[in-house]
């Protein structure tokens, strides 16, 4: 057969994933490794499929040199180094492998804890100094100890089944995890403040994102148990480096094990200097076998994509051109706004999507919607691991019913769509959005709350009680740490009751400006949105 369809290898892969190619007899192949963004351009327009795991970046430029790419395929999870966006636009699938390296950076975890339950490290370091002083390392025992994991999902529910192994109690904090899938399991689902007063261990599994950054710091150190231990073999960021050397130095954690940095590669840090501490190079994917798994995983998609046919592990849907296109791809992106922002007020594990539909719009195929909305819903917890693709799967395994209705009449919109959420017939929450004639999104209500909304940008959302000096305090606030307020809307239930504010503003804002706005007398919550 003919060859006319060619393969562009970046970064070192395995050569089992490579063999996949050279099998197909139209496929070719080229390992070209360590190139730069220029010469990579001088040759792109060659190639239908380009492979990289973190080295190369494949960027705006490179991706308008490549007129014949069809498919980028990241052996990996990460995908920070493809500029997704512009790949959508140009038609081109990006896929990735967020199975592949599952079981070892569970087994990594498990490696972590069982060092630092018995100063491994240490003791190996000591002995090979020529001392034999058993009396410095005494451990601890793992049997009946609590273990909080916080992120339920393929790696943290493998940590879960090797811990209770151990004789471990296991406790997890999922948005997205419920009681039921949780029984399931055989762990118990709790708050995140209920995990991080009971856990004796902690270990991270969550993606870095907006929401997770710093999720871990000094507030939530001081809700520990003294001699907690810490472990994050997930993304460095998610636990706040300054806070917890301050928390091991004063004694509050007895040690922490980490395997990912805010800063890679990293070398130099304070927290490598405590004794308390066990750290390595980024080692959870590690290992011969996940190497081999993700070469063979992107290979076996980037085929498919090649051939045509479904996959599994799609990060973006590319806007293919139909005469409905123009009409379909902002209600896309819609969803997806209205999907992360009601992800912000889930107030625990939720079971319940409710996507309605009104208008004009019932007309067309709503699956790809729903897929969207799912998605942006899932994603900020679950990041790389859930796509468009996978998202209805990625809910239905944690437990969560999507229901769906359509109703061609709207009174006061063309098109409307709204989605409720609802976690354990204990709480609801429902987000109502529209797109006008010029293609501008709008969300319409929060719960009862009536805005007008544009989903981009920064945003911070506020419920509070209606009374004076309320919005004056968070605009001082917000002042103090040189945040500027772009625009304000305010809408509230009765003269007196609740009140909900939004301001949009012109940077990221921190968790320690969120706390402070929620320390203000009257507030009762407070979330930040990055659209």
């Amino acid at each position: 057969m003919r060859i006319n369809l060619k393969v562009l290898i970046c970064d070192d892969v395995s050569e089992k994933g490579i063999d996949i190619f050279k099998k197909q007899a139209d496929i070719e192949v080229d390992v070209k490794l360590k190139m730069s963004e220029d010469e990579i351009c001088e040759i792109a327009d060659q190639y239908n499929a380009i492979v990289v795991r973190s080295a190369t970046k494949i960027t705006k430029r490179i991706l308008e040199h490549a007129k014949q790419l069809k498919v980028v395929g990241r052996a990996g999870v990460g995908i920070d180094n493809i500029d997704v966006e512009t790949a959508t636009q140009k038609g081109v699938v990006v896929v990735n492998t967020p199975d592949g390296n599952t079981t070892s950076a569970a087994e990594h975890t498990m490696a972590m804890m069982l060092s630092l339950a018995r100063h491994i490290p240490h003791a190996d370091h000591s002995l090979r100094k020529g001392r034999w002083d058993r009396k410095k390392f005494v451990g601890v025992e793992m049997r009946n100890k609590t273990l909080g994991i916080i992120g339920f999902g393929k790696i943290g529910s493998e940590v879960g089944k090797r811990a209770k192994a151990f004789d471990m109690k296991i406790i997890v904090f999922d948005p997205f995890v419920t009681k039921e899938v949780a029984e399931r399991a055989g762990v118990e689902s709790v708050s995140l403040n209920n995990l991080l007063k009971e856990s004796d261990f902690i270990t991270v599994h969550m993606p870095l994102t907006a929401e997770t950054k710093h999720m871990i710091c000094t507030e939530q150190f001081d809700m520990m148990k003294n001699d907690v231990r810490i472990f994050n073999v997930a993304r460095g960021g998610i636990i706040d480096e300054n806070a917890l050397y301050d928390a091991i130095v004063s004694k509050k954690v007895a040690g922490a094990a980490l395997d990912v940095y805010e800063q890679e590669p990293q070398t130099e840090s304070p927290l490598f200097k405590l004794p308390e501490v066990i750290v390595t190079p980024h080692l959870g994917a590690s290992t011969q076998e996940a190497q081999i798994n993700v070469a063979i995983d992107v290979a076996n998609e980037i085929v498919r994509v090649l051939r045509g046919e479904p996959v599994q592990n799609a990060v973006n849907i590319p806007f293919v051109k139909h005469e409905n296109m123009a009409t379909f791809k902002p209600y896309m992106v819609l969803t997806e706004q209205l999907g992360k922002l009601a992800g912000v007020f889930a107030e625990g594990p939720m079971d319940t999507v409710e996507i309605d539909y009104f208008g004009e719009i019932v007309n067309y195929n709503t699956s790809a919607l729903n897929n969207t909305l799912l998605k942006g819903l899932l994603r900020p917890f679950l990041h790389d691991a859930v796509n468009y693709v996978n998202a209805p799967l990625v809910a239905k395994n944690r437990g969560v019913k999507v229901k769906e209705t359509k109703n061609f009449h709207t009174e006061d919109y063309t098109n409307k769509i709204c989605v409720t959420i609802r976690g354990n017939g204990d709480w609801k929450h429902s987000i109502s959005g529209t797109v006008f004639k010029n293609n501008e999104l709008r969300i319409l209500s929060i719960d009862d709350f009536s805005l007008d909304i544009q989903p981009t940008g920064h945003i911070i959302i506020i419920t509070h009680n209606d009374k004076p000096k309320v919005v004056g305090k968070v605009g001082m606030v917000l002042g103090e740490y040189e945040v500027n307020i772009a625009g304000m809307q305010l809408d509230r239930e009765e003269v007196g009751g609740g009140a909900m504010m939004i301001l949009t503003i012109d940077q990221e804002v921190s968790t320690e400006i969120i706390a402070a706005i929620k320390e203000i007398p009257g507030i009762k919550s407070a979330n930040y949105v990055a659209f």
